[in-house]
């Protein structure tokens, strides 16, 4: 009977440690491409870009939206412009499953029972978002009648206290 209540908490410890080092990562941080995480942008006209985000398995979906959109302002008011109007906007979730398999066994002070090996198995799904938008710029004043037009300075604004800029080394 000891042995069963060993087997179980080295069975609950092996599935816990999987969580425990998910709690270690951080989201990706606001900042150019790198190692496939960042944002990417790329002229298509000379107004029009297609602009992306792709975050680590840390970075929630609404983050990702948010440095979308926030790139999205930056490009508009680096260029000169007012603001902007997304098309083709999409976020996509890629899940994959982490399997984890812990091994022991062996003959244990605790039990007058020996036996073999063990294997305790678990798995945990990984999931990452990129989004990605056509971004179109205009100079004046944002029209009130567009509706899935964004004024670049207020989303700059109402967003960047939100914005976890890349360390600097």
């Amino acid at each position: 009977m000891a042995a069963c209540k060993t087997v179980k908490s080295v069975a609950a410890a092996a599935l816990a440690v999987p969580l425990l080092l998910a709690g270690c990562a951080t989201t990706t941080p606001y900042q150019p491409m790198k190692n496939g995480q960042g944002y990417g942008d790329q002229r298509i006209e000379s107004n029009r870009y297609r602009v992306s985000f792709s975050g680590n398995s840390s970075t929630p979906r609404e983050t990702v939206e948010n440095y979308l959109l926030f790139r999205a302002a930056e490009l508009t008011l680096q260029n000169g412009y007012d603001y902007f109007v997304m098309s083709g906007t999409d976020t996509e979730a890629q899940t994959r499953y982490q399997q984890n398999v812990s091994a022991f066994g062996g003959y244990g002070w605790y039990s007058r029972y020996a036996f073999d090996s063990v294997a305790v198995g678990s798995s945990y799904p990984i999931t990452e978002y990129q989004a990605q938008a056509y971004v179109t710029l205009y100079k004046g004043k944002r029209p009130a009648e567009v509706t899935d037009a964004f004024d670049a300075r207020q989303v700059r604004d109402n967003l960047g206290p939100l914005v976890k800029y890349a360390e600097k080394r």
